[in-house]
C-alpha cells in the first residue's frame, strides 16, 4: 500500500468513496468540481491500483489547516490506512509551517489516539464555518471538534 498525492485520474474513485459515507450522514458530500479544484489538498492510499482511502489537508489561514474527508473503504478499515493518511497530512502541515490542524468528526476517539485533543467548536475561528453553511445539519452540528497543535516547527 502506498500513500501519495491524488492525481486527476483518481478523482472519480475519490468522489464515490467520500459520497458513500456522505449518504450515511457521516461527512459532507463533495462534488466532482470541488474535488478537482482542491486536488492539491488530497492524499490517497492506493493498493494495486485501487483507492482504499482518502484524506485532505485544507489550508485555511497562516497557522490553521483542516483535515477533511477522511474516508477508508469499509473492507480496509482497521488496517492503519486512516492513521497513515492523517500522518501524511500532518507531515505536510509541518513542512508548510502550519501550527494547528483541526477536524470536525464523528470519530473523535480515532483522532485522540493519534495526538489530537477535543475542543469546543466555539474555539475555532468563525472563518471555518463557511464550509458548514453547505451542510444539511447546520447550524445544529453534531460533530466533535478536535485539534492538534504542532511543536513549534516552521517551514
Amino acid at each position: 500500500m502506498k500513500i501519495r498525492k491524488a492525481k486527476i485520474a483518481d478523482i472519480k474513485s475519490i468522489h464515490r468513496l467520500i459520497n458513500e459515507f456522505a449518504k450515511k450522514g457521516e461527512m459532507i458530500p463533495r462534488s466532482l468540481n470541488d474535488l478537482y479544484e482542491n486536488i492539491r489538498d488530497i492524499f490517497v492510499c492506493e493498493d494495486r491500483g485501487e483507492i482504499k482511502g482518502v484524506c485532505a489537508l485544507h489550508i485555511l489561514w497562516e497557522d490553521l489547516a483542516e483535515i477533511r474527508s477522511l474516508s477508508v473503504k469499509l473492507a480496509s478499515q482497521g488496517t492503519g490506512i486512516g492513521r497513515r493518511l492523517v500522518s501524511a497530512c500532518v507531515k505536510e502541515a509541518e513542512k508548510l509551517g502550519i501550527r494547528k490542524i483541526f477536524a470536525l468528526t464523528y470519530h473523535a476517539d480515532f483522532f485522540k489516539k493519534i495526538g489530537f485533543s477535543e475542543i469546543d467548536k466555539s474555539e475555532l475561528p468563525q472563518k471555518i464555518w463557511g464550509e458548514c453553511l453547505r451542510c444539511p445539519k447546520f447550524p445544529e452540528c453534531d460533530e466533535t471538534a478536535v485539534i492538534r497543535v504542532m511543536g513549534g516547527k516552521t517551514a
